[in-house]
């Protein structure tokens, strides 16, 4: 019976709580703690860290590849912005034929913006490619109809910007597009076109709102990993010198 009227008690008391107002509880500063490098370092947490440190550090500090010259990403034909641009070109490229489109991919466009740094010359680390690629983006494949690729040609037209491309050229001149080719050929506006991004620019990143046209592919590479891969791949980078974009008597200032 006891327990009866205990339940009885606890269900009123929580009935008639849900009524009662809310109090706010009375807030009061207190003087803030210093924190310096004169606080006594936890030794034991210390040595438990310390083991996974030296395996992290370890594994960042693996060269993995070597340059010659500097790695940057000035200009409109940056070397390195057209050597990640052509990594994402092979990477796509790669999947698609082993994905059902059995041309592949025709093209890639990556954005300078997301290469936040430069690899000086001499041997390239793991952590070189951390600090370039520090972002978890993943490698698209937007499908496109050639007449669509025209918001792409007047994109690069208006902003005449050096976001890198691979196996694209356009060339401007006075507010003009004088030269487009994809794949070294002139666009076929009824052709199918399957062009190699990342995944923040095929979701209309960077004001490419032209890809929202297109079909979108995930390949579930992540854009860093590929990048790791295709250095590794190559022992001795050769920095690719051909120009892609080409903007003539250019007003607007190249940004990077």
């Amino acid at each position: 019976m006891n327990t009866k009227f205990l339940v009885l008690g606890l269900a009123i008391l929580s009935l008639s709580s849900c009524r009662t107002p809310l109090n706010v509880a009375q807030i009061k500063p207190e003087k803030n703690i210093s924190i310096s490098k004169d606080l006594q370092e936890d030794q034991n947490f210390k040595n438990f860290i310390e083991p996974y440190k030296k395996e992290v550090e370890g594994k960042m500090n693996t060269k993995i590849s070597h340059t010659s010259v500097e790695l940057n990403k000035k200009g409109d034909n940056s070397n390195l912005g057209n050597l990640l641009a052509d990594f994402t070109f092979e990477g796509a490229d790669d999947w698609a034929r082993k994905n059902g489109i059995t041309t592949g991919v025709d093209a890639a466009v990556i954005n300078i913006g997301g290469i936040r740094t430069t690899i000086g010359a001499g041997d390239i680390l793991t952590k070189h490619i951390y600090e370039v690629m520090p972002f978890e983006n993943e490698v698209m494949i937007v499908k496109m109809k050639g007449s669509d690729l025209k918001g792409l040609f007047e994109y690069y037209l208006k902003t005449q910007k050096n976001n890198p491309v691979s196996h694209l050229v356009i060339e401007t001149d006075n507010g003009l597009i004088v030269n487009e080719l994809i794949n070294g050929q002139k666009v076929d506006a009824n052709k199918d076109y399957y062009i190699a991004t990342s995944d923040y620019l095929a979701l209309g990143g960077d004001n490419m709102a032209f890809f929202g046209k297109g079909e979108i592919i995930s390949t579930g590479i992540k854009l860093r990993d590929l990048f790791l891969e295709k250095f590794k791949a190559n022992p001795e980078i050769v920095a690719p010198k051909d120009v892609r974009l080409n903007f003539k008597n250019k007003k607007v200032k190249t940004d990077e």
